[in-house]
């Protein structure tokens, strides 16, 4: 899947035979999204937002107050308020021991989560689909991945300097498109996996039931959760891509030797790929 940076610049805006809106069309891209100019985080919040990438990595249970303590061990003179700004911008979710017994906003909790002692017994039964930030030297990116439970096979993934739910309905399109329809979509109620947008695009596939983790309970979604950390610690740290198009080359390198060459012990010591395959 081409990232969303590089379809837009595909597009020509100047003296083009083809209207921006058929580009935009034939690209995939909304036109919000090809006049849309991100603010850029000033360089303190962005170093302080890298620490908070691997302090989550580290310890996903630390709520803001815990964060702000280990930023001020760090050196940051910094507020509570202005941590929790800065995680909901990088979508860190504090994972709780157990569920919250009440929800804030029970309009938004529309779909119940259906992985609850269910048995995950073949590839195409469960997909989980999640975003992760992902901290450049001037500036971040979000890493969105679709895995097939049962596999662990990354059935499909794509960056963007924005989290709109264009782009995830686009990503799982394509990946539905090169490996058909699972029977679960499983993600968090983040605002892109409750948007009309993506929600009616689920539904309209008909035979998919569409799940959702409870809020606070990143540990639903453990095994995407654990391919992020896996990416970041064993590849992305240790390259430290400076631009979009080498964060892709770097991602795009990693996901195909997690699919077809890492071996995972919970899936029999093969890599995902050939799990993926092999039950198909």
């Amino acid at each position: 899947m081409i990232p969303l940076e590089m379809r837009r610049e595909l597009i020509e805006t100047v003296d083009s035979q083809i209207s921006i809106c058929k580009q935009c069309e034939l690209l995939s891209v909304a036109r919000s999204t090809l006049y849309y100019t991100p603010t850029k985080a000033s360089d303190k919040d962005l170093g302080i937002m890298q620490e908070l990438d691997k302090l989550y990595l580290e310890d996903p249970t630390r709520g803001t107050r815990r964060m702000t303590k280990e930023l001020r061990k760090l050196g940051y003179r910094i507020g509570r308020f202005h941590v929790r700004s800065l995680m909901r911008i990088m979508r860190l979710k504090t994972v709780y021991c157990l569920p919250r017994t009440t929800i804030s906003d029970p309009a938004k909790y529309k779909y119940p989560y259906l992985l609850r002692n269910l048995r995950i017994d073949r590839p195409n039964q469960v997909w989980s689909l999640d975003i992760s930030y992902i901290p450049m030297p001037r500036g971040f990116m979000y890493l969105l991945a679709v895995m097939d439970v049962y596999s662990r096979f990354i059935v499909g993934w794509s960056l963007s300097n924005t989290m709109e739910a264009e782009w995830v309905v686009n990503t799982l399109s394509a990946s539905i498109a090169q490996y058909g329809k699972p029977e679960i979509i499983n993600s968090d109620q983040g605002s892109q996996f409750t948007s009309e947008e993506y929600v009616n695009f689920v539904k309209g596939l008909e035979t998919v039931q569409l799940s959702m983790d409870g809020k606070g309970r990143a540990i639903d979604n453990v095994y995407i959760e654990r391919f992020f950390r896996t990416i970041k610690y064993d590849k992305i740290y240790l390259e430290r891509p400076e631009t979009g198009n080498e964060l892709y080359a770097v991602c795009k390198q990693f996901i195909h030797y997690y699919n077809e060459r890492r071996d995972h012990s919970s899936i029999g010591d093969v890599p995902p790929n050939k799990a993926y395959r092999r039950a198909a």
